[in-house]
């Protein structure tokens, strides 16, 4: 049991990883059916809000606090920083390029929750003599490394018998639009930092809201506002691109607001208050990887050597970084023995206490209400 409950975080973070992969899909999908990029943000995030609310009602009633303005604040412009900003650039570079391309780029997530972590929240400890230390250090700038050698170094074509069927104007957009790649590489790159600083604040905001499930219905409430005007100015109000039928585009908008931006939110939610946000981006790679093998079958996206060599170099780059992270969270908490013996001596000595404070991911059980069984058995 206790086995199971320490491969938790990785079974969730790989979860979060599969349902973004699937959205890289279908957004690719629905942007070359002419959906509008900004309107895609705002359904999303809409129908996350309708999803995410009532179950943040019932579940989250006790333990979500006031709301204050410096809370609000922080809620605010995580919203902007996700949603209006992230999100639109992340579409953006869809648009320009491919699927695999932008997942590839935004690899550099890692590297960047990493540096922000250590500069301005000094969440991350980097000691100059430590062997884990240098792991993480190495492992990012593997990861790095290996989403530039995927996207710049084509190589050889790797001959795949369903991809023979890709026309020439397919082949086109697989890439070799030089200026397109250089422009939704910039964008890529842009909105991977600010999903990095998203991240890093909501590891922050969770501190002071330790509720999941409202923090995840706010910003993706506040994002659909904030999205909303946005998508006014840029469409030049133009009636046209807000019409959904039953086709890719409903789809999308539905998967994308119900798995990644409802789902998988509040599951990293609950990975950072146990393992930390570098943790949670680490896996990022999983999801390039998923994409690039989908895409060649669905899309008809031709693979490269560069691409598989790429692929290769960041999961040791991953590995690097889990390696040290595990490092770091052995060295920082207490093992799970001392904790289950502290949990039974204390439920011992007061058997009649009113609270319990299970951890998600652990499964121990910790009392917290000592005081009324004290004053009522002082002996």
């Amino acid at each position: 049991m206790h086995s199971f409950s320490t491969i938790k975080p990785y079974l969730a973070a790989i979860l979060s990883q599969l349902g973004f992969a699937g959205l890289d899909i279908l957004s690719k999908a629905a942007l070359n059916q002419g959906m509008s990029n900004y309107v895609l943000v705002v359904y999303r995030n809409a129908v996350a809000t309708i999803v995410v609310a009532p179950f943040a009602v019932i579940f989250d009633k006790k333990v979500r606090p006031k709301m204050t303005v410096a809370i609000f604040i922080k809620i605010m412009v995580l919203a902007l920083l996700e949603v209006v900003i992230d999100q639109n650039l992340y579409y953006l570079g869809m648009k320009y390029t491919t699927a695999t391309f932008v997942t590839a780029l935004y690899n550099t997530v890692p590297a960047f929750t990493l540096l922000l972590a250590w500069i301005f929240v000094r969440s991350e400890r980097m000691k100059i003599k430590s062997i884990h230390s240098h792991a993480k250090v190495i492992g990012t700038i593997l990861t790095v490394a290996g989403a530039m050698v995927m996207t710049l170094m084509r190589g050889p074509m790797i001959p795949l018998s369903w991809t023979e069927r890709a026309t020439t104007h397919e082949q086109a957009a697989n890439g070799t639009d030089v200026h397109g790649s250089i422009k939704g590489g910039l964008m890529a790159v842009a909105g991977s930092f600010c999903y990095a600083s998203f991240m890093i604040l909501q590891a922050v905001t969770l501190k002071t809201y330790p509720a999941a499930l409202s923090l995840t219905a706010w910003v993706c409430l506040l994002g659909t506002i904030q999205g909303s005007i946005v998508a006014l100015v840029m469409e030049r109000g133009k009636a046209s691109v807000w019409a959904i039928k039953w086709d890719t585009n409903l789809l999308t908008a539905t998967y994308s607001g119900v798995i990644s931006s409802g789902l998988t939110y509040y599951i990293q939610g609950l990975i950072m208050k146990d393992r930390g946000p570098v943790f949670v981006t680490a896996f990022s790679p999983l999801c390039m990887v998923i994409v690039a093998v989908m895409s060649s079958f669905i899309f008809a996206e031709q693979m490269f050597l560069g691409r598989v060599t790429g692929a290769m170099i960041i999961i040791l780059g991953l590995y690097l970084v889990l390696w040290g992270k595990s490092i770091d969270y052995r060295s920082s908490s207490p093992s799970m023995q001392e904790e289950i013996q502290a949990s039974e001596q204390k439920t011992e000595k007061w058997p009649d206490h009113e609270g319990i404070n299970i951890d998600e991911f652990s499964g121990v059980t910790v009392c917290r209400d000592r005081k009324t069984h004290d004053n009522e058995n002082p002996n």
